[in-house]
């Protein structure tokens, strides 16, 4: 039997009118068994999401101990959508239970949780299934990833009843046994762990988007809608800033070769766009999936004579930021060249200071430069490896265009080609490369 565990984004929970559009769907489909929704989201322009609203309130916490005035505008917003719905349940008494609790964790985790928490109460409620709370079922390592085998073990546990259920996304239990959360966005994360621990045949993941688009439809006008997308293209675009889908859920689903759905709440028979495991996806003919780019990174320009033929100078230089805490992004190099791409957030005030003195004292280099503000812009799709000519048609793109590249970097699979520009070009190179691939 084909089982579904369908996502709900904020925009899909942000008030009672669209808790019914989700039920509806819900409804519709017998196969769709497990449901798992986020906090609620803006309900308008200039609207705030309960979330931001949550950390509003861990604010006034660590300022005063308690949060009454801050919770005030989250209680009257979950008070507001039960009323919207008509429902029977007791919503202060539930307000009132995380009021005290907000203030008896004192935690950041704990209190940011909650708009998924309380979501999931709403909607479990509506539905009249059961809620499983996430504390019960998620859980972490000490070193704070996801500790799959338990997770997955609780969770089949949870609904071995076979019953309907609920859970809240975003939120698990520690290794220290209180609250944890994801990343922000982290309600994608537990769709595609809630998938995997049911063996599901589908992960839906219901936005308020017909699926993933070639490129950001505030670049481009109207961009293609992309019918498949592999895994590994997913991956791609979305840490590239192509934000439909948080790009830590695919690994979940992908070791037990689960299709991702993306679904728009508010037009459901729009077909959306499936995220296949390789074994499943043809490419649909073009040579270009898509495009994505993301702004703020910084270059550490490294040259030094007969750097090819000393061993562990890489090692050397990539320790001075580890010790520092800094992730690298990309290194592309040449025979006394390399280049050492950071997010400019994780190297603020006096770390990029530090980390060009450490790679002075560790590796000796001849020449040593920084280059700020940098956009790194992503061109993907597994079509470029079998077509000839592709970086000659996106360079000549990215001229015509008058947009110069300071850094170039292609992955060893063919999958992608990464441009770096300045932070001011990034629009224009994504809308260059975009109309000449696409037209």
């Amino acid at each position: 039997m084909t089982l579904k565990v369908c996502k709900f984004g904020g925009t899909s929970m942000a008030d009672g009118n669209t808790m019914q559009a989700v039920k509806k769907i819900i409804d519709s489909d017998a196969k769709r068994k497990y449901v798992v929704v986020s906090a609620p989201g803006k309900r308008f322009n200039g609207d705030v999401k309960v979330t931001d609203l949550l950390y509003a309130c861990y604010g006034e916490l660590k300022e005063k101990g308690d949060c009454s005035q801050s919770f005030a505008k989250v209680r009257a917003r979950f008070e507001s959508i039960v009323k919207e719905l008509n429902l029977s349940m007791d919503i202060k008494a539930v307000l009132d239970e995380t009021q005290r609790r907000l203030n008896e964790e004192q935690s950041e985790d704990f209190t940011a949780s909650r708009g998924e928490y309380l979501s999931a109460r709403i909607m479990a409620e509506l539905l009249g299934v059961k809620f499983i709370d996430g504390e019960d079922v998620v859980f972490f390592k000490e070193d704070g990833r996801l500790d799959g085998e338990k997770t997955y073990r609780a969770i089949s546990q949870a609904v071995a009843d076979g019953a309907n259920a609920v859970f809240p996304g975003f939120y698990g239990r520690g290794a220290d046994g209180k609250v944890k959360t994801f990343s922000r966005g982290g309600s994608d994360i537990s769709g595609a762990v809630v998938a995997r621990a049911v063996n599901a045949s589908v992960y839906e993941n219901w936005t308020d988007v017909s699926g993933f688009l070639a490129c950001d439809p505030r670049i481009v006008d109207n961009p293609r809608r992309i019918k498949n997308l592999s895994y590994k293209e997913l991956r791609e675009l979305s840490y590239m800033g192509a934000n439909v889908l948080h790009s830590e859920s695919i690994f979940p689903v992908r070791k037990a070769n689960i299709p991702i759905v993306i679904k728009n709440t508010f037009r459901p028979d729009d077909e959306g766009t499936s995220i296949l495991p390789i074994s499943q996806y043809t490419p649909d003919g073009t040579v270009v999936t898509g495009i994505a780019g993301k702004k703020n990174f910084t270059v550490i320009l490294i040259e030094k004579n007969h750097m090819n033929n000393e061993i562990g100078f890489v090692r050397k230089v990539l320790s001075v930021l580890e010790r520092e805490g800094v992730s690298v992004e990309h290194i592309p190099s040449g025979i006394d060249t390399m280049s050492v791409v950071v997010d400019s957030e994780e190297i603020q005030g006096y770390k990029l200071e530090q980390i060009i003195e450490g790679i002075k004292n560790e590796a000796d280099p001849d020449v040593i430069r920084v280059m700020e503000n940098v956009a790194l812009i992503a061109t993907v799709g597994h079509g470029m490896s079998s077509s000839i000519g592709t970086s000659a048609r996106l360079f000549d793109a990215m001229a015509r265009a008058n947009v110069n590249a300071k850094m170039i970097d292609q992955g060893s699979s063919e999958l992608n080609i990464i441009v770096g520009v300045k932070n001011e070009d990034c629009e224009k190179c994504i809308s260059a490369i975009y109309h000449e691939f696409f037209g």
